[in-house]
């Protein structure tokens, strides 16, 4: 199934003075978007305000699933999400098992669904032999993969993952590359990262933010004709617009 989710001058203010989202307006299709941009551009402000996790401004714009407004759909919106948020607020006397059980029983799942799917995506992200641990020893990258698998319990049309391989080594990065690839053909995916190389090889199109404002976005062969060096890469347009290159 095709899904579509529009923001429509979506607009964030912290205080009176720092404007962290500046009528931010794009159509998100099914595929892979990747959000762009150093601190502070305003990636994890537009995601928590797509999840319902934070609030736009008052008149500060809609967004809007399948063609109805998100504010009108509410619990039936947000039971169409996966979110993996940047922090790794984990209970950390938990074991694994227990967490994915007690996030399956928040998205309504069955006993038996929720035991079928966390044991195929604990696979998936090869945590199977730490799955009855307690989350508290986990390394950084064991976290941000419980992390993961929660967000994709329960099959979700619109994932929505922060910063998804901080932490991980290169092989698991590539699994995690791998596993977003695999399910982005009837879904909408967007990630946020700093790390060109971790979306540039897997995203339908690539959003730059800068300071709250979407300054560009396109296809990886569009973007790459805005290049103004001989070598026409990604990071160099990163480069461009920012000044630096995280790797």
């Amino acid at each position: 199934m095709n899904h579509n989710l529009e923001l429509q001058n979506v607009n964030k203010h912290y205080g009176k003075k720092k404007h962290a989202l500046c009528n931010f307006s794009f159509s998100f299709t099914n595929g892979i978007y990747g959000l762009l941009g150093p601190n502070g551009a305003g990636k994890s402000t537009l995601m928590n305000i797509i999840t319902d996790n934070l609030l736009p401004d008052k008149d500060g714009g809609k967004i809007v699933w399948d063609g109805v407004e998100t504010r009108i759909l509410k619990e039936k919106f947000r039971s169409s999400l996966g979110f993996m948020p940047q922090q790794q607020n984990l209970y950390e006397n938990m074991t694994a098992h227990v967490f994915l059980n007690y996030i399956a029983a928040l998205k309504g799942l069955d006993r038996k669904s929720a035991t079928n799917e966390i044991f195929k995506l604990i696979e998936r992200v090869e945590l199977t032999d730490s799955i009855d641990k307690k989350m508290g020893g986990f390394s950084g990258g064991m976290k941000q993969r419980v992390l993961i698998t929660a967000a994709l319990l329960g099959n979700p049309n619109l994932i929505i993952l922060d910063e998804p391989t901080a932490g991980l080594d290169p092989k698991q990065r590539v699994i995690m590359r791998n596993m977003i690839t695999s399910l982005s053909e009837e879904k909408i995916i967007i990630i946020s990262t700093h790390i060109v190389s971790d979306i540039e090889s897997i995203a339908k199109e690539i959003l730059f933010l800068k300071e709250g404002t979407l300054i560009d976005s396109g296809t990886i062969p569009e973007l790459l004709e805005k290049v103004t060096t001989n070598e026409k890469t990604l990071e160099n347009l990163y480069m461009q617009y920012y000044g630096e290159i995280k790797s």
